[in-house]
């Protein structure tokens, strides 16, 4: 790594390594990730078609629970909302439940019949290789039906293609089940509405039928709003607008003006009046955006009035944790809490519950398109963090070691030298920690978004470092180094168990627009905790171990490991899976080689044991909850036989993201390297630097190695692939040099002056310092 030593004259191999696993994971995050993207869905133009009125088979029988009408209106988002234009929706808002709904589904962004299809299952769903157009007509009765599918009950249709539909999302990664919703309506002797093309799709059950078919909103009579407990209505008008813009000759979508999209959603509004004016009384309606209008995603609009929806709230769920904040897969769970029917196992979302509030309608709107505001925002700053804190790291490194090697200025410009490099290297362990930190600010609701953000994450460094320089613990070797990684696992943890606000929305956390993940660890955060927790435990523990009391050690890391594990895998907070896999045997191991106890693969075996054994029965317990989260889940996937398409599909994710595989190989080869070294520094040659760095703090050795390999096991056991080592390194080797930078000070005092700082005599054992 360049990393200025004492009369540096060759790159030590272990400084070399570190900065060749840098430069590599560099490259690595220019290399596009390999996208699940699959083709725009779609479908021919849905244009109406006539209703039939007779009854089907099951119109008589009583529904268990209420009535529940969906109107989905496929590109509807807030700030399409407003008291002139929108009045309708406008005036649910202030007296009914709302929130911000994203809709993603197996790509980016969320096509008209995706979204259908999505409800339908209860899962992310897909129409594959078709455009991204509104769905199509449906089959109606009398009409020629497709080779494999029944013919549809008269008054009925049928959704076209709909065998290949239910085959194509069977067989995808989320093994989603399209006509769940409308199965599940029929086994409880539920008869379904379908009130335009998309709808259809919504609605129907295994067999790809709807009971009744009605083909808009103009076209439905008084009868038609009172025939089934279960309707489902689409409302295109804001996607159609996009539809009739058309795309230019590349193929991007050519822009909607503003006073357009105005319209369209002033016609959506008076849809939506019409289906309100004509429910029964004591029906629930839930109002949903339900796709994308082009390839950027965004949140919509997510509306529930009717019982249990009422009063001024905010929507939420237990698949978000969040107040404003639901997904697309709880409107089928919500839809069949109202109808009072089970819920299956396939469905993954979690019903709509409220807050209430006593905001005023414009501040609800205001509130719900913050969410999509600060989304957007953090998405085009996302990018380019970590590989920019690398690169600036090592250049700065870099020039260090030339200055040192050149020998400008003499004694006292080396002295600055290292100071300055210490500096820089507490600085940008510190920026990972304040990325998330910046969270407390606001930095979305500035005019310039990105250098707002980047200007609060350093000033947040700048705060950290100079806590960490500003009081007589700077002349330690690893207390700064301790204070830094101590407040980045602290702010963390703290964040999980608060709700995991800072972790939305920041450079190295989650967004709701991508939808990856909503409450908890994400992948990303858990490995700067990890890495963070385990650098802490091993310097808090150089206290006891100074005075001989290696039992206390061992208590040390001990009680900072189980903490760290309960903040990361309790379902509660972390709702981490793989991150109790990556932990248990890394604190074991810390714990080991602290109280000088012999490391053996038979007792790491043991604890990776025992890591599984935690895991298991955390998805064990989180499986009875009402809702359980990916854990219990995966507790229920495993006694039902399904584990192995869920593990199968994690290690898909896992080895997508080691794309670029030479420069995956080179980063492998770099860290089996470091481990080496680091295990046995007396066996290679020319390490002197991490020799003597070893000497004045016993536990950073240890530091070393478990930080490394929480990265490797984590790395192995999520489905983010080498970010997650990335991450690790990234917090490990800026405080790694500032501990080495110091332990050179300490060595430069030591010797004294010399008339050629270019020579290196044979080091004598260097006095012991404070940690």
């Amino acid at each position: 790594m360049g990393l200025p030593g004492a009369r540096l004259r060759t790159p030590r191999p272990a400084v070399a390594a570190v900065l060749l696993v840098l430069a590599a994971m560099g490259l690595l995050l220019g290399v596009p990730a390999r996208s699940a993207q699959a083709a725009e869905p779609g479908g021919g133009p849905g244009a109406p078609s006539n209703a039939a009125s007779n009854a089907p088979s099951n119109a008589g029988k009583a529904a268990p629970g209420g009535r529940v009408v969906l109107v989905g209106v496929d590109g509807l988002m807030w700030t399409d909302v407003t008291a002139r234009n929108t009045p309708t929706l406008w005036r649910l808002t202030g007296q009914g439940a709302a929130g911000a709904m994203t809709v993603r589904a197996t790509k980016p962004y969320t096509c008209p019949t995706d979204g259908w299809l999505t409800v339908s299952a209860g899962q992310r769903s897909v129409l594959k290789d078709a455009d991204c157009v509104l769905p199509s007509n449906p089959v109606l009765p009398g009409a020629p039906v497709p080779s494999g599918s029944p013919a549809p009950a008269q008054g009925g249709a049928l959704a076209p293609g709909w065998p290949r539909i239910v085959k194509d999302n069977s067989d995808s990664s989320y093994h989603s089940k399209a006509g769940l919703l409308g199965e599940t309506a029929h086994q409880a002797g539920i008869c379904t509405t379908a009130v335009g093309p998309g709808a259809v799709y919504g609605l129907a059950d295994y067999s790809g039928r709807v009971d009744h078919y009605v083909g808009g909103v103009d076209r439905a009579a008084p009868d038609d709003w009172t025939r089934c407990p279960l309707t489902a209505v689409e409302i295109d008008d804001v996607f159609r607008v996009y539809l009739t813009a058309g795309v230019d000759a590349k193929g991007v979508q050519v822009p909607v003006g503003q006073d357009d999209r105005a319209r369209a959603a002033a016609a959506a509004d008076r849809r939506v009046g019409q289906v309100l004016a004509s429910v029964p009384a004591g029906t629930t309606v839930l109002i949903a955006g339900m796709s994308d209008n082009g390839p950027k995603p965004h949140l919509r609009v997510a509306l529930a009035t009717g019982p249990g929806f009422t009063g001024s709230s905010y929507l939420t769920s237990d698949a978000t944790r969040r107040k404003g904040l639901v997904t697309l897969t709880d409107v089928t769970s919500s839809i069949m809490k109202s109808l009072a029917v089970p819920e299956p196992s396939d469905a993954v979302g979690s019903p709509f519950r409220t807050r209430a509030t006593g905001d005023s309608t414009a501040r609800k709107v205001d509130v719900l398109t913050d969410e999509e505001v600060a989304g957007q925002a953090i998405r085009r700053a996302q990018g380019g963090f970590l590989s920019t804190l690398i690169v600036v790291q090592l250049v700065l490194y870099a020039l260090a070691a030339l200055a040192l090697r050149r020998r400008w200025g003499g004694a006292a410009a080396r002295a600055r030298i290292l100071a300055g490099t210490r500096v820089v290297a507490l600085v940008g362990a510190a920026a990972l920690g304040a990325s998330f930190l910046a969270g407390i600010v606001p930095w979305w609701k500035a005019p310039h978004t990105t250098p707002v953000l980047v200007a609060t994450v350093l000033a947040i460094s700048a705060a950290m470092t100079a806590l960490a320089l500003g009081g007589p613990w700077r002349r330690s070797v690893t207390t700064p180094g301790l204070i830094v990684a101590g407040i980045t696992a602290a702010a963390l943890g703290l964040d999980v168990m608060t709700g995991s606000a800072l972790q939305m929305n920041s450079f190295l956390g989650y967004t709701a627009v991508v939808a990856g993940r909503f409450y908890g660890f994400g992948n990303q955060a858990f490995a700067l905790f990890a890495a963070a927790a385990v650098l802490s435990a091993a310097w808090l523990a150089a206290y006891p171990l100074r005075r001989g009391r290696r039992w206390a050690a061992a208590l040390v890391v001990a009680a900072v490991g189980l903490a760290a594990i309960a903040l990361d895998g309790a379902p509660g907070w972390g709702a981490d899976f793989g991150g109790v896999l990556a932990m248990v045997p890394t604190f074991a191991l810390l714990g080991l080689m602290v109280s000088g106890r012999r490391v053996s693969v038979v007792r790491l075996g043991l604890f990776c044991a025992v890591g599984a054994a935690a895991v298991l029965l955390l998805s064990y317990l989180n499986s009875r909850s009402a809702h359980p989260t990916h854990m219990g889940r995966f507790w229920n996937d495993l006694t039902g036989g399904g584990a192995w398409t869920v593990i199968t599909r994690k290690f898909d994710s896992m080895v997508g993201g080691l794309a670029f595989w030479p420069v995956t190989l080179l980063v492998a080869a770099g860290i089996v390297f470091l481990f080496l070294v680091l295990a046995r520094p007396g066996r290679y040659r020319r390490t002197s630097l991490l020799t003597r760095t070893f000497a004045r703090s016993e536990t950073t050795r240890p530091a070393l190695i478990c930080a490394l390999t929480v990265g490797v096991i984590g790395t192995l056991v999520n489905d983010s692939g080498m970010i997650i080592m990335m991450v690790a390194l990234a917090l490990t080797v800026p405080l790694f040099v500032s501990v080495a930078v110091r332990a050179t000070e300490l060595d430069d005092a030591d010797a004294g002056p010399r008339e050629d700082p270019s020579t290196e005599p044979t080091p004598s054992e260097p006095s012991a310092a404070p940690e």
